[in-house]
Formats: structure tokens, sequence, C-alpha cells
């Protein structure tokens, strides 16, 4: 018998399936990708717009950094809990339920009269939106039969990976043309829609209440507490310079120490809250540690690209919002063809193909100067947007290959879950990463910044003949001229800084192309005959 984890690809036919799914079905869906779309979609304008919001809350910097934290913070707690609060209060109750309150909230957010507000409101509108990721994806796996499953999943990651491109571009636009209280009623018009879609598409289901009673109440807290924590280390740990401050070492102790007990807590429970079991399968356990990596890489391009334009070519968010949208418009194109080549192409290699191509896009940025700017991170931006839907289709669906329909609950929250958590992850390290590499590079560069170096004294000539023919004060020019060459040479090293970030994420992806063939090959459903 062939060992299956062989490279050797063979689609297994299932002529089982045979289901067709109605209009109501693919409506319910739709309006589920809607959901998630909205719910990343929040994010990625909000941190768009974090300057304005701070200016108009009159908030300092650490304040303003709480917006996006306690968001993220809410989110990545009721993602693994997504999958039982649906069992208990059925599917349909609880996402039209969700997306009412985010709506909700959303506007609440704009009317909010202090940074104090603003924070607890950003809160409540993570716990709300963040179950919308997670039930967007459990709809296409247990209401989807397996023939159809891929084209579902297929949608929902294109509408994951469009909602980061758009983000910074619509955000940076709302804000500039109306202000920054117009990013958060956008959400009412797709969100309305949504409701209505839902409302018709999905089935209606009895509640069980009666899984309150016996509910996972210790694993619930200890993980809502070591997840909090872990994600408020990891988000607020560079802006405090990580263990120097009390809050962050708290935080460090709490969520190891909460987090390790909610392991032992659900591995022991005989109805855990979360499934932990299912990453011992070995398709599902590989895909989400890929999936960990991939979200660190995703969202630190995320990170990093905007960051690189406003600190280097001082570009504001809409400009850094067209940068960073042709990373969204090749997936397009490209979203049949992934489809088409898993009907005669092992999943595995195209997942691979994907990695691989994604951590090229970072090597194709190794090589920026403080002269690059849209023209040369464009391409970039072209080739990782290519190798995008490879990873997050196809690994969607090696990653659920075999698994129950019982467990698509857990297992949304999981993969789902990972992916945000290696996000988190992937933004703290670069960040930090980034700050220390130019620490580093500007103990090298100012050493040799010396009066004894004769290119250093053309430069300071240079520049103390230009203040001095705008200002004529040889004292005043001769001080403009050295916070110039300080200024350019601080510029310099931060672009080593991030050529450096750039590295080291393809270095990562490039590693993990390996990891790939641990999982076997996906069962493929046979596509029905026109006459069945």
């Amino acid at each position: 018998m062939a060992d299956p984890s062989s490279t050797q690809f063979t689609p297994r036919v299932s002529t089982a399936d045979t289901d067709r799914v109605s209009i109501r079905t693919w409506i319910a869906v739709l309006s589920g990708v809607l959901g998630g779309f909205m719910a990343v979609l929040n994010i990625m304008i909000t941190n768009a717009s974090l300057k304005d919001i701070q200016g108009a809350m009159s908030a300092t910097l650490e304040e303003g950094s709480w917006i996006s934290t306690s968001f993220l913070a809410a989110e990545i707690v009721i993602i693994p809990l997504s999958g039982w609060l649906c069992q208990v209060l059925s599917l349909r109750r609880y996402i039209i339920g969700t997306t009412i309150a985010f709506l909700l909230l959303s506007v609440l957010t704009a009317f909010a009269w202090d940074i104090y507000s603003m924070i607890v409101i950003r809160a409540l509108s993570g716990l709300a939106g963040g179950a919308l990721i997670p039930v967007s994806f459990s709809i296409i796996l247990t209401m989807l039969p397996a023939s159809k499953q891929t084209i579902g999943l297929a949608i929902w990651s294109l509408t994951a990976t469009q909602a980061p491109s758009l983000g910074p571009t619509l955000g940076g636009w709302i804000t500039e043309s109306f202000g920054w209280e117009y990013i958060f009623y956008l959400q009412l018009i797709p969100g309305t829609v949504m409701i209505l879609g839902l409302w018709y598409g999905l089935p209606r289901d009895r509640m069980r209440l009666s899984l309150l009673k016996d509910g996972d109440w210790l694993g619930i807290f200890l993980m809502a507490v070591g997840l909090a924590a872990l994600t408020i280390v990891l988000e607020e740990g560079n802006r405090k310079d990580w263990f120097e401050s009390a809050l962050i070492v708290r935080g460090t102790i709490i969520g190891i120490v909460a987090t390790s007990l909610f392991v032992i807590v659900e591995l022991n429970h005989r109805q855990p809250i979360i499934n932990l079991r299912l990453l011992s399968q070995r398709n599902f356990g590989t895909a989400n540690l890929v999936n960990i990596i991939f979200g660190m890489g995703l969202f630190g391009s995320i990170y990093l690209v905007p960051l690189y334009f406003a600190q280097i070519q001082d570009y504001n968010s809409f400009q850094i919002g067209t940068v960073i949208m042709w990373t969204g418009f090749p997936q397009i194109i490209l979203l049949p063809l992934v489809i088409k080549l898993m009907e005669i192409i092992d999943p595995r290699k195209l997942v691979a193909f994907g990695i691989a191509v994604f951590g090229a896009s970072y090597f194709m940025n190794v090589f920026i100067t403080h002269d690059s700017a849209y023209d040369q991170f464009m391409w970039a931006n072209i080739v990782r947007a290519i190798g995008q839907p490879f990873i997050m289709v196809c690994l969607s669906v090696v990653a659920t290959t075999g698994l129950d329909k019982d467990h698509a609950g857990s297992a949304s929250g999981l993969f789902n879950g990972m992916r945000s958590l290696g996000g988190a992850i992937g933004i703290a390290a670069l960040s930090t990463f980034v700050a220390r590499r130019q620490h580093f590079h500007s103990n090298h560069v100012m050493q040799n910044l010396s009066s004894y170096d004769p290119e250093t004294v053309d430069k300071i000539a240079l520049l103390l003949q230009h203040f001095l023919d705008f200002t004529g004060d040889p004292d005043l020019a001769r001080t403009q001229a050295l916070a110039s060459l300080r200024y350019t040479a601080r510029q310099e090293t931060l672009v080593m800084a991030y050529s450096d970030a750039f590295f080291i994420l393809g270095c990562a992806f490039a590693l993990t192309i390996p990891i790939i063939f641990f999982m076997v090959p996906a069962e493929l459903p046979a596509k029905k005959s026109s006459g069945d």
C-alpha cells in the first residue's frame, strides 16, 4: 500500500456525494461570508484612521493604542467560543444577534464621548464582530456538501484577504473626505443586507440551553483570561519596552498560567468548550501550524508596509492604501484557477507553491532604499497576491479533510483563532525586531560619522552651505546641518531595519514548505456529471 504522506497525488472520488445546494443555502453562505468580510474590514479601516481618532479624543499615543488592542483582545477570546455559543443559542439566533449587536456598537463608537468610552465600546465590538469570522466558516462546513465546500471556502478566503487590502484605502478616503465617524457608519448597509440574507437562508433550530448547565465554565474563564492577557502583552509589549513594564510582566505570567491550566482542563473535561484533540489529527494539526506562520506573514506585511511608507515616505493613510490594494485585485482573477487546479493537483503542492511565492515577495523587498516607493512595492504586492489564494483556499481544504461536521464549531474556532494569534505574534515580533535592528544599524552608522572621515566632512560642508544660503547665520546653519545629517542617518538605518525584517519573513516562509508535506493528500469529491 502506498504511503499516504507520499507526494504522489491521485484524487480519490466520493461517489456518494450527489447533494444539490439550493439558492436559499447559497444566500446563507454568502451572507455569512459578508459578515467575516465586515469584521476584518472594521479592524483595518479603524487602524487607518487611528491618528484622527486620537486627535479627536485628545488621547495620547499610548491611550490610542488601546482602541485597537481592546478590539483584538476581545476578538481572539470570542473566536474559539463561537462554536459552543452556536450550539447553545442556535446558529441562526447567534449570528443574527451578534450582527445586530455589531452594527449598533459600530454606530455607538462614532458617538464615543472620551477615549475610555471608545476603548470599552471597541472591546464590546470585538466580542460581537469577532464571532462573525469563525461562524461564517462554520456555515460553509455544516451547510454545504463536500462537493461544494471548496467553492465556499474559496469565496470565504477571498473576502478574508480582500478586507485587509481595501481597508486602509477606504478608511483613509472616508476619513479625509467626511471624517473618522463615517468609517463606523459604513457597516450599516452591508450589515443590513447580511441580516436579511441570514434571516431568509438559515434554518430555524432550537436553542439548547441545557448545555449551559453542564457548560465548561472553568475552561471558558481560563481561556478568556489567558488569551486576553497574552494578546495585550503582544500588542503593548514593544510600546512598553517589554519586561521593563510591570504590566507586561504580570500579563505574561497570567497569560501563561491561565492558558496552561485551560489546556489541562480541556483535555480532561467530558464536554470541553474547545476540542483541542482535533489538533492531534494529522492534517488539521499541521495545517494550524502553517496557519500560524501564514498569519504572522499576512498581518506582518500589513503592519510593515504601511509603517515603512508612513515613516520613510511620509504617505498619508489613503496613499498607503493605494499601495496595499495591489494585494487584493489579482486574487479575484486567480480564484477560479485555484479551484480548477485543485481537481488535478495535490492541494498540498498548491499550498507549497503559494508559500514559496508569498515568501519570494518578501525577498523582493529586501533590496529597498530610501527612494523605494509605490512602484517598487507594487510588484512585490502583486507577487504576494498571487501566492495568497493558493495558501488560504488550499490550506482550508486540506485542514478540513475528514473532519466530522459535529466538530465544525471547534475546528472553525481553532483554525481562525490560530491565524489571528499568529498575526498578533508576528506584529509584536516584527515591531520589536525593527526597533532593535534600527538601533543596531544606528550604532554602526554613527561610529562611521566622524569628523575625521572625509566623506562625512564633505557632506557637512554641503549641508552647511545649503542652510547658510537660507539663514545667513553660521551657528544656526551648522546646527541645522548636523540635525539634517542625523535625520538622514536615522532614515537610512530604518530602511536597513525594514530590509532585515522582510528577509526574516522570507526565510520563515521558505522553512515552512517542508512542514506542508507532513499532511496527507486531501480527498476531493467528484464533480457530478450533468446527468446526475
